[in-house]
């Protein structure tokens, strides 16, 4: 075989992309180049795209964040991406059978992989709000005749409800549960909980989900940071939470733009009604499609599987190794510290008498970023804050020999 045939060949097997063959593969094939970027491509898969797109890629010393691309996948989670890849399968078929498999492993009555926590909300507030009426599913954001109020507790009301009034429903907010009960009136939908903000408010949970019982109104909580600990994902559902929901992409290591929505049935069965492929829905646009699904699904099932006390113990090494260096120079003092709710992962807060250490903590972080290998984190005016549990194993070395320099440099 002729070698320009032998490209051919290889060529027929290589993967479009965006719809097209690039010049540079037409030039190993044979093909007249004109573009000026054209090269030989021998190993088409192993091109650094970031690079290319002139990005920097950085130690993720910060944690799960949507800004900073939540977690990086395991392996065994994008290959079942690919396998999603290879085949057509019917939509839904898809969602019920993953949705089964999630709420067997998870012990719950029913599950589905939602666009997020975000997502999640939406859909979950649209079910109650509409049940299984298709008309009034075509109809919102317009609750003219839908029951459209969800009460929330004052310090739960940050941003994060514009995934409520996304359904065109509306906020009532309460501080205590005397106020709570006042506030129900024959247009409430759902009682709203956020898990990270729980100390922040007066009525705890087993309070909240009896108060829902008690008038027999949905409750919701949102738990999007909130795995670790492992035992979350089982907690709310048994605690009597109506529908519970989870980020995907940050402890359980799942597609970033995927979550769980847990809880009973009927309500998860009127979510889907709002999501793709039905295309009169306000949730036509929170597409999870099959890969996402697959993908959601291995993540849980590896982090079911996974050592958590193992796991645990190399986060609190990775922590103290980083804590030493730090404070091994004069006028540095650190604090391990474990968040209760969201992000509950052994953290460090680095802080230093800026009369011996003279450098800004937003310049320490500067420093971080601009360096190579690049270095994020997170804090404010008074202290550095680090996590390890998004690190690859070795690099806290590289994170605690870099901040003892700038520290000492400083």
């Amino acid at each position: 075989m002729s070698s320009r045939r032998k490209a051919l060949k290889t060529l027929s097997t290589l993967p479009l992309v965006g719809g097209l063959l690039g010049p540079s593969i037409l030039g190993a094939a044979g093909g007249k180049v004109t573009s000026k970027l054209a090269c030989p491509i021998t190993e088409p898969l192993a091109r650094d795209f970031f690079k290319e797109l002139g990005i920097r890629t950085f130690i993720n010393a910060a944690g799960t964040y949507t800004s900073m691309t939540g977690s990086l996948m395991h392996k065994e989670v994008t290959d079942a991406i690919n396998f999603g890849a290879s085949e057509y399968v019917n939509l839904d078929e898809l969602h019920d059978k993953v949705g089964e498999r999630i709420a067997e492993l998870l012990e719950c009555e029913y599950a589905t992989v939602s666009s997020g926590c975000f997502g999640a909300m939406t859909i979950g507030l649209a079910g109650v709000m509409c049940g299984m009426d298709t008309k009034k599913v075509a109809q919102l954001p317009d609750t003219t005749g839908i029951k459209d109020e969800v009460i929330v507790q004052e310090a739960h009301a940050i941003g994060y409800t514009h995934a409520l009034i996304n359904t065109g429903a509306k906020i009532v907010s309460v501080k205590t549960a005397k106020d709570l009960e006042k506030a129900i009136t024959k247009n409430t939908a759902m009682l709203w909980f956020l898990n990270a903000n729980t100390d922040a408010g007066d009525i705890k949970w087993e309070e909240f989900v009896a108060l829902g019982k008690k008038h027999n109104i949905p409750t919701f909580i949102d738990c999007a940071a909130d795995v670790p600990p492992v035992e979350n994902l089982f907690k709310y559902t048994k605690m009597g939470f109506d529908l519970v929901a989870f980020s995907g992409g940050k402890g359980i290591r799942g597609p970033q733009s995927a979550g769980l929505l847990l809880g009973k049935r009927k309500y998860i069965e009127a979510a889907r009604l709002h999501t793709p492929p039905r295309g009169t829905t306000i949730a036509r646009g929170m597409k999870v499609n099959k890969e996402e699904v697959l993908g959601m699904l291995v993540a849980l099932e590896l982090y079911l599987g996974r050592d958590h006390d193992k796991e645990w113990a190399l986060w609190e090494n990775q922590i103290k190794l980083i804590s030493d260096s730090a404070k091994s120079v004069k006028g540095v003092e650190t604090e391990i510290h474990v968040p209760p709710y969201a992000n509950h992962v052994p953290s460090l807060k680095i802080r230093w008498d800026e009369s011996i250490v003279e450098i800004s903590t937003d310049e320490m972080r500067k420093q971080l970023r601009d360096g190579h290998p690049s270095i994020e984190t997170v804090g404010n005016k008074k202290e550095v804050g680090i996590t390890t549990w998004m690190m690859e194993p070795g690099q806290e070395r590289i994170v605690a020999s870099r901040v003892k320099e700038i520290l000492e440099r400083a």
